[in-house]
């Protein structure tokens, strides 16, 4: 099955848990949306008005992280760790892969310096392990490492 056909599913149903309910109990889906391992876009979710009325209330914190996970990326949520829900593992690892989404959004030879800074990795190794194992295997990017020229060069890229 297609990355984009299982998004869809999994969209539909957290759209129709996210409907049902409200104030706190809301924090389940969007923790569950924000770490699903087939589930890159969240717009859908982010229109449900239950999750809107999470603004201004003491929820709105998941509010700010769906949001953060629809636009933002990795260093977004370093800088505003203070305000946000803790990630845990499977958010963090959503997080970086969203990030080298909207990384690949606007070049095509992503440099592995930057990458290393962007992601906060601390090794070349680390980062091909990264790219290949949670990028490429998982269907979001196509494209090769290329170590001579230390970058990943991108083919395409699934939103």
């Amino acid at each position: 099955m297609e990355i984009e056909q299982r998004q869809a599913q999994v969209i539909h149903q957290l759209v129709q848990q996210a409907s049902t309910l409200n104030g706190s109990s809301i924090a389940t889906p969007i923790v569950e949306a924000t770490s699903h391992p087939y589930l890159f876009s969240f717009s859908e979710i982010l229109a449900v008005s239950n999750v809107l009325q999470l603004e201004g209330t003491g929820n709105s914190a998941y509010l700010h992280l769906l949001r953060l996970f629809a636009n933002g990326t990795w260093r977004d949520y370093k800088s505003n760790s203070g305000t946000l829900p803790q990630l845990i593992p499977d958010q963090l690892l959503k997080l970086k892969q969203l990030t080298v989404l909207t990384v690949a959004e606007s070049n095509k030879d992503l440099s592995y310096d930057a990458l290393l800074e962007e992601l906060e990795v601390s090794s070349v190794r680390e980062l091909e392990d990264f790219f290949i194992n949670e990028c490429i295997y998982t269907g979001i990017v196509k494209g090769k490492l290329n170590q001579l020229r230390r970058c990943f060069e991108v083919q395409s890229f699934t939103l």
